[in-house]
C-alpha cells in the first residue's frame, strides 16, 4: 500500500506537516520521489519512506532527527542510491534524509593531506576539486557514490590493494546521532590516544548509528607515473594463482582486477574493446616513480609468465588508461546485456588471499552445475570477488536456484575464514548471516546499537536486528 496522507498515523502526518512548513518544497512526498528513495541499485523491492527531506547542512540534519526522535519516526539517509544490499529501503516508512545538495568541499589542507567534505561531495567531484593541487583521493568503488554514503558502508574498490578501505581513509566525521546531538569523532590529527575510537564505530555503520554529515579524509599526490596493463590466461587458476604470487611477493600494485571469460566478453562486446580475447584477464595498474612503476611492471610480467599469461597490453596514455578502467567499471551493465530483460543480483565475498583460488573454481564450478549465469569480477588483491546473477525474476526456480548458489558461495567464503561481504555491506539482505561470521561479537553490536538509539529509528532492520 502507498502511504498517504489519510493512510499514516496521525502522529507521522503530524511530523511530515510540521517538516512541510520547515522545509517547503524541499520536502518531497510525490509517490515517484518517494519510489526513488526507496530502492538502491539492487535486486530488493523498493520500500518507500513517507517523505523525503532534501537537507543542506549539518543542523538542517539535526532538526529532522530531534523531530523524527520526538515522535520515534525511523530515519534513513540517503546519497547517492547505489547501495547493492537494501541499504536505503525504508522498511518501517518513515522519513528519507538526502543529503545530495550538501556537496560543498570545506577544506583542502594540502600540506597535511587532508580534506573535509560535506556527505553528500562524490568521490569524482572531490578528485575534480583537487585536481589543481596535485593531489587525489582513491578510494574507487566504480559508481560515482556520495563519500558519506562510501563512509557508512566502508566502502573500498579497485584501489584498495595500494590505498586500502574507506577503514583507512576517514580521518573524522560530524555526526548527527539518534537522539539529535552533533558531535565530531576526532581532531585533525592523525595519531590520537584520547577515548574511544568513534570514528571507526561509524564508519561502516549503515546509518545505524547516526546520519553522518561531514567526512575528514586522507588525500595522496598525484603519482610521477601511472600504468595500466593487461593480460589474458588460459584458464581462471593461473589468473588467480598470478595475483597470489604477485601479492605474497610484495609487489605495490595499486589495482589488480579480475574478469573471467563470461565477463571479458560481455565488456568486449559492450565497451567495444579491440584486441582481447574471451579469456580470463587481469587489470593490472601501476603507481609511482617513472623506475618504480617499470620494476613493478617487470616483477608482475615475470610472474604472469611462469601461469601462462600473454603478452602483457598497456594503456600508459590517461585517455587510454580511462578508457581500460571505464569498460571495468562497467562490467555490471555489460553483463546486464548478456541476457536481456534480466535483473541483476550482485553478491561478493572476501576471502584469505591463499583461499582465493579455491574460492573462486569451487564457485564458478556450482555455477556450471546449476545452470546459472552469473560473470565473475574481483578486487582479487585483497581477496575480494563479485558475482552478477542474471536472473528472470518472473521464474521462481532460477530465483531459488540463484538464492541456493549465494547461500554455498557465503557459506563457502566464511568457512575459509573470509566474510560474507568484501564491499557491498549488510544492509538488510545479508543480515542472517552476521551470527555465523560473529558469533558472541554480535550480541555486543546489537548492544551499541540499543545503547546509541534505544527506540531504534536509525534506518532499522539493517545490520543488526532488536
Amino acid at each position: 500500500m502507498i502511504a498517504t496522507a489519510e493512510t499514516l498515523a496521525p502522529e507521522r502526518a503530524q511530523a511530515i506537516d510540521v517538516l512541510r512548513q520547515r522545509f517547503g518544497d524541499r520536502l518531497a512526498t510525490g509517490h515517484a520521489i518517494r519510489e526513488q528513495h526507496g530502492k538502491g541499485e539492487s535486486y530488493h523491492p523498493p520500500a518507500l519512506p513517507d517523505a523525503v527531506v532534501f537537507a543542506h547542512t549539518t543542523e538542517e540534519v539535526q532538526e529532522v532527527v530531534q523531530l523524527c526522535a520526538r515522535h520515534k519516526i525511523p530515519v534513513i539517509p540517503f546519497g547517492t542510491g547505489t547501495s547493492l544490499e537494501g541499504h536505503v529501503q525504508a522498511l518501517e516508512g518513515g522519513i528519507s534524509i538526502d543529503v545530495s545538495q550538501m556537496n560543498a568541499v570545506l577544506e583542502v589542507n594540502a600540506e597535511d593531506l587532508d580534506v573535509r567534505v560535506q556527505a553528500g561531495v562524490t568521490r569524482k567531484q572531490l578528485n575534480e576539486h583537487l585536481r589543481d593541487t596535485g593531489l587525489f583521493f582513491p578510494i574507487d568503488p566504480g559508481a560515482d557514490a556520495s563519500l558519506g554514503g562510501m563512509t557508512a558502508t566502508r566502502a573500498s574498490g579497485t584501489n584498495a590493494v595500494r590505498y586500502g578501505t574507506m577503514r583507512e581513509n576517514v580521518l573524522s566525521l560530524t555526526v548527527v546521532t539518534a537522539d539529535g546531538r552533533i558531535i565530531n569523532t576526532a581532531r585533525r590529527s592523525r595519531k590520537s590516544s584520547a577515548g574511544y575510537d568513534l570514528t571507526r564505530l561509524f564508519v561502516g555503520s549503515e546509518g545505524t548509528l547516526g546520519v553522518i554529515t561531514e567526512v575528514s579524509l586522507r588525500v595522496y599526490g598525484i603519482p610521477e607515473a601511472i600504468s595500466s596493463a593487461v593480460c589474458q590466461f588460459p584458464s581462471l587458476e593461473a589468473a588467480v594463482e598470478t595475483v597470489i604470487l604477485t601479492i605474497q611477493s610484495g609487489v605495490p600494485v595499486a589495482r589488480i582486477e579480475l574478469l573471467d571469460d563470461v565477463q571479458m566478453g560481455a565488456c568486449i562486446d559492450f565497451s567495444k574493446l579491440e584486441g582481447y580475447e574471451r579469456q580470463p584477464t587481469l587489470f593490472f595498474e601501476f603507481h609511482g616513480s617513472e623506475t618504480g612503476v617499470g620494476e613493478q611492471a617487470e616483477t608482475v610480467r615475470a610472474i604472469a609468465d611462469e601461469f601462462g599469461g600473454a603478452a602483457f597490453q598497456w594503456a600508459s596514455k590517461a585517455e587510454d588508461r580511462n578508457r581500460l578502467w571505464q569498460a571495468r567499471h562497467d562490467a555490471y551493465y555489460a553483463a546486464l546485456s548478456l541476457k536481456p530483460g534480466s535483473k541483476g543480483w550482485a553478491s561478493d565475498v572476501c576471502v584469505p588471499i591463499s583461499r582465493l583460488a579455491e574460492c573462486i573454481l569451487e564457485t564458478k564450478k556450482e555455477l556450471d552445475e546449476m545452470g546459472l549465469l552469473a560473470p565473475l569480477v574481483g578486487h582479487v588483491g585483497d581477496g575480494n570477488f563479485h558475482l552478477s546473477y542474471l536472473v528472470d525474476r518472473d521464474d521462481p526456480v532460477e530465483l531459488a536456484k540463484t538464492k541456493e548458489h549465494n547461500e554455498r558461495m557465503v557459506a563457502r567464503a566464511l568457512a575459509m575464514g573470509g566474510t560474507c561481504t568484501g564491499e557491498h555491506g549488510v544492509g538488510y539482505s545479508k543480515i542472517h548471516y552476521l551470527q555465523q561470521e560473529h558469533g558472541e561479537a554480535l550480541a555486543l553490536m546489537r548492544s551499541i546499537k540499543t545503547a546509541l538509539d534505544p527506540d531504534n529509528i536509525m534506518n532499522p532492520g539493517k545490520i543488526v536486528r532488536l
